[in-house]
C-alpha cells in the first residue's frame, strides 16, 4: 500500500475508542523511538486516551519498552509481519499519525519537534483541549532526528 497522506482514508482500526486518535507506530530496538517514546507519552498526558501505540514487536517487548519509557497509553503487537503497518503504509519509525472520522488528520515521520507540536495543536482543536507542546527547545533534544 502506499504511505499514507493527510486526507487520505485509514484503514480500520482494531483499537477502542472513537473520535480523534493519535497513532504511535514504532519498534522497541529503534533508537529515535527510544528518544520520542517519553514525549509521546505527553500526548496521552494533554489528551487522555487519544493516543495509541502500534508496535512492530511481540507484546511482551512492549510491556518492557513501555515500562522502561513510561508510557502508559495501550499499544498493540504488529508482528511479526507487520500487517498493520503494511495496511497504514508506514516507511519509517517512529511515525505518528492523526486520525479523525475515518481520515488522516495529520502525519509526523521520524522525531520531528515542529511536526509534533503542530500534531498536538490538531488534536487539541480536534478534542477542545487545551494545546501542550510535546517539545520545547531547552529540553534536550534535536529538532529533527531520522527514523
Amino acid at each position: 500500500m502506499s504511505p499514507l497522506a493527510v486526507g487520505s482514508p485509514t484503514p480500520p482500526l482494531p483499537l477502542p475508542g472513537v473520535g480523534p486518535t493519535a497513532l504511535f507506530f514504532y519498534k522497541v530496538t529503534c533508537p529515535v523511538c527510544q528518544l520520542a517514546a517519553p514525549k509521546v507519552e505527553a500526548f496521552e498526558r494533554a489528551y487522555p486516551g487519544r493516543i495509541h501505540g502500534i508496535g512492530q514487536d511481540e507484546p511482551g517487548k512492549l510491556s518492557a519498552f513501555a515500562e522502561r519509557f513510561g508510557m502508559t497509553f495501550p499499544s498493540v503487537s504488529d508482528g511479526p509481519d507487520y500487517p498493520l503497518s503494511q495496511v497504514f503504509g508506514i516507511r519509517v519509525v517512529p511515525t505518528m499519525a492523526l486520525v479523525d472520522r475515518g481520515v488522516v488528520a495529520g502525519l509526523v515521520e521520524s522525531w520531528d519537534r515542529d511536526g509534533l507540536n503542530d500534531l498536538s495543536r490538531q488534536l487539541a482543536e480536534l478534542t477542545g483541549a487545551p494545546y501542550s507542546p510535546i517539545s520545547e527547545p531547552g529540553d534536550g533534544l534535536p529538532v529533527f532526528r531520522p527514523g
